[in-house]
């Protein structure tokens, strides 16, 4: 029976944090209309193993390596933005959501200057942007590996007219039209 509830819990999970990253592609749509950021879902890395039916487009795979962070943009000021969808029915979020890999990677790309955050949802009722900095020091900040409702507050994003406001509140940096773009 607790294998059993396990399964089931595994796969409520697996379903809450689809549906939450529809909610950022919604979203992502949002702010690309509007000419604010172009947004894309990073693809899952994975090698097929064999066809089992070609013309549903049916296949056994595995995955290839850990996941990198969910989503990677540019804002309409030039920013690169790197960041991961986190969804817990819980009333914290916990440090160890967050894999080696993605770790490694928002630290890789922050040190070129790109803006790293996660975006939380707690059950889907509020919602969060912490930056990569909070969220990875938390222990230090915090004197735990979590982060409660009260410790997220600093940081909660509106959810208003079906979309998730994940990009509200940022300071755009101006744009110099005679930039260098030389490396």
């Amino acid at each position: 029976m607790d294998t059993y509830k396990r399964s089931i819990r595994g796969l409520q999970s697996r379903s809450n944090g689809e549906h939450f990253e529809g909610m950022i592609l919604a979203a992502s749509r949002f702010y690309e209309e509007r000419g604010i950021a172009a947004v894309d879902k990073t693809p899952e890395a994975f090698k097929v193993l064999k066809a089992m039916d070609r013309n549903r487009g049916q296949f056994i795979c595995c995955f290839t390596k850990q996941a990198q962070p969910d989503f990677k943009g540019i804002l309409m000021d030039s920013t690169m933005i790197l960041f991961d969808a986190k969804h817990t029915d819980k009333d914290k979020i916990s440090r160890d959501v967050v894999t080696a890999e993605q770790q490694a990677c928002f630290e890789r790309y922050m040190k070129l200057g790109a803006m790293c955050f996660l975006v939380v949802s707690l059950e889907f009722k509020e919602f969060y942007r912490v930056p990569w900095v909070v969220f990875r020091d938390m222990k230090k900040i915090y004197g735990h590996k979590y982060m409660n409702r009260e410790e997220l507050e600093p940081y909660r994003i509106k959810y208003s007219n079906g979309v998730v406001k994940y990009l509200d509140g940022i300071v755009l940096r101006e744009r110099n039209e005679d930039e260098s773009t030389e490396v």
